[in-house]
């Protein structure tokens, strides 16, 4: 049904394309318009069959079960980057950074929009507030730590631990 709603899209900007040009003084409003409509009808049976998939059953569970995991995963390796960042070198965090979280993090941004599918739009602002201020830090620790700055490394991937721990948090009240 997606494709058939594709295939509308498609043939709705062609045609309206070649009526705009057969006539370029005189354009065909009738037949426009048509193109038009057929375009419109792909883009709403699109929406639709998006909208349907993201919010069936068997995918909100998996999603939820993504974000869950994900961001447990993201509190663990920050756990153990925040317990190993003494011993790790100014100049090797940033790799350590890249080996351990990127995986998670995209995972949990991938799944993100269930939150508001599953539970409300005021949950997911809560939930994605915590998480976006987290990336955030890890960001500044990943950028001190090309630059050689020790402090303000430490003192980020501490700020980003404590943020990620808040979304976990409240991702978990959710389900509870």
């Amino acid at each position: 049904m997606k494709k058939v709603g594709y295939i509308l899209i498609t043939v709705g900007f062609l045609a309206g394309a070649l009526i705009s040009v057969l006539e370029v003084r005189n354009v065909q409003w009738g037949y426009f318009i048509a193109a038009f409509v057929f375009g419109a009808s792909g883009i709403a049976i699109v929406r639709i069959i998006d909208k349907r998939h993201h919010r069936s059953e068997g995918k909100l569970s998996a999603n939820l079960q993504t974000l869950r995991t994900s961001l447990a995963q993201i509190v663990e390796k920050m756990a153990e980057l925040n317990n190993q960042k003494s011993s790790i070198h100014v100049y090797d965090m940033h790799k350590r950074i890249d080996a351990s979280l990127p995986q998670a993090i995209t995972a949990f941004a991938d799944a993100r929009q269930t939150i508001a599918h599953a539970y409300s739009l005021q949950d997911y602002a809560d939930v994605m507030s915590f998480f976006a201020a987290g990336e955030r830090y890890l960001n500044r620790a990943w950028s001190c730590s090309t630059d050689g700055y020790v402090d303000e490394m430490s003192t980020y991937l501490e700020k980003a631990q404590e943020q990620f721990i808040e979304a976990n948090d409240k991702l978990s009240s959710l389900a509870a």
